[in-house]
């Protein structure tokens, strides 16, 4: 058993990490971040972590090169002021989409970013919602990868659906849609679609029946929103009546909520993995945002006490 608890955050979803602190009732510990004028990171811890087991909340999302570089100069902060253990807690892992080399003469980004992290001197990692669940082969230490599904299951039955089917809004995400289908015991579909670029999509089929059903898309990621809002349309397409998405990273930049408004989806469901924006309040499109303060807080309480977690992945 390590000495007791501190929580401690980075800048980027202080909000959360709030929620987790009164879910566990630990208080957050004082910490001092700034910039040099140059833009440098500076990190000065305020109270004593010598011998304490500390878990460092940071999102790399959003900003994730400034977001990430905080997480580094952090984690070596409580390394060299003798935390006798440093978990960090990265509710959404950026560069996770870096994951394999799909073309020539490009890096594997998540690889990278996983020996930043393990160099900085951190003993484990505590995430939700992998964008691959190979990433978690990329750490030669321990990662727990929760899954958000237990959030957005309670809140689907909650919606009174008629003939709901989970559907992923590509081939690759089928793995996920069977978990939320398993769960749940409704029937799973997918859409096929096929990338343009970066930003755009296209969804060329349907595996699966979704005639006269209430649809929810389910995904681990949304940022422009380009293919969910063409899986969207393709489910239409394919007779289904009311469309929602439940998303767990719900990062919407650029011309997401545009295409949101423009799309069949009725609501938008994500997480706060990732620090609201502001984008979602300036829309009329509905988007509603749930806690996984509960889920991560019940994962850090029993790291600590050395418990196991697995009950938390389903």
């Amino acid at each position: 058993m390590h000495r007791e608890i501190k929580l401690f955050t980075g800048t980027s979803n202080r909000a959360l990490a709030e929620l987790i602190s009164r879910r566990i009732n630990v208080p957050l510990g004082a910490v001092e971040i700034s910039r040099f004028p140059d833009g440098e990171v500076f990190v000065r811890i305020l109270e004593n972590v010598r011998g304490w087991d500390v878990f460092l909340v940071q999102s790399t999302v959003p900003d994730p090169n400034e977001s990430l570089m905080e997480l580094l100069v952090m984690i070596d902060a409580f390394r060299r002021a003798s935390s006798e253990r440093i978990t960090a807690v990265i509710p959404c892992y950026g560069y996770a989409r870096q994951d394999r080399k799909d073309q020539p003469r490009v890096p594997i980004t998540a690889k990278l970013v996983a020996n930043l992290i393990v160099a900085a001197g951190v003993d484990r990692v505590l995430t939700v919602d992998l964008h691959a669940g190979q990433i978690q082969g990329f750490f030669d230490i321990p990662l727990d990868n929760l899954y958000a599904f237990p959030v957005f299951s309670e809140y689907i039955r909650g919606l009174k659906l008629k003939d709901p089917v989970i559907v992923s809004p590509d081939v690759g995400g089928i793995k996920l849609a069977a978990a939320y289908s398993s769960t749940m015991k409704l029937p799973v579909a997918a859409v096929d679609k096929r990338r343009l670029s970066d930003t755009e999509v296209e969804a060329t089929g349907m595996i699966g029946d979704v005639r006269g059903c209430d649809v929810i898309l389910v995904d681990d990621l949304i940022t422009t929103a380009g293919s969910l809002t063409e899986a969207a349309r393709m489910v239409k397409e394919f007779g289904a009546r009311d469309v929602y998405a439940c998303v767990t990273h719900g990062i919407l930049v650029g011309p997401a909520m545009s295409r949101l408004e423009a799309s069949p989806l009725k609501r938008l469901v994500i997480t706060d993995t990732v620090r609201s924006n502001g984008c979602e309040t300036r829309s009329k499109f509905e988007v509603e945002r749930l806690t996984v303060s509960d889920l991560l807080g019940q994962a850090i309480i029993r790291i600590h006490r050395n418990e196991s977690v697995s009950s938390l992945f389903f």
